[in-house]
């Protein structure tokens, strides 16, 4: 989770929101990412879509099965899908995001019974860090 962190700090510095992710797969880091919407001009270009992405490119298939992704915030609705559509396993998350947070703070998305594919989910690691770096970067954008 450090790792994502760190990459939650790259977004930061970009004028991104800072939520970074990487994503294993026995262990080993596969690919590493951050927000990146704004530079991309891309509204899907979250930090959990980037990982997917360049992860099925690592493996050359878009099925991420056996695969565990740390996300610093907890995923939206459309990360939320991408996560089940590209068979994640494990996603583990530092902070909530009551306001969009589509895993346990709206939706309850991963636990619906109509999905195909569950992805198992923990949260915690690296919360208060996670949280802290999103308050500093909001309360710098309202002065």
């Amino acid at each position: 989770m450090q790792r994502a962190l760190s990459q939650a700090k790259k977004a930061s510095d970009m004028g991104e929101v800072p939520v970074g992710a990487v994503l294993t797969f026995e262990g080993e880091i596969i690919a590493e990412s951050h927000n990146q919407p704004i530079s991309m001009n891309d509204p899907n270009s979250h930090a959990e879509i980037n990982v997917i992405r360049q992860a099925a490119k690592f493996f050359n298939n878009y099925r991420l099965e056996k695969t565990s992704i740390y996300v610093t915030l907890e995923p939206c609705m459309m990360c939320c899908g991408a996560l089940i559509h590209s068979r994640i396993e494990n996603l583990i998350f530092s902070a909530t995001d009551p306001k969009s947070g589509a895993v346990i703070s709206n939706g309850n998305l991963l636990d619906s019974d109509y999905i195909n594919h569950k992805v198992a989910y923990s949260r915690g690691p690296l919360a208060e860090e996670s949280s802290e770096l999103l308050k500093n970067f909001f309360s710098k954008r309202r002065l």
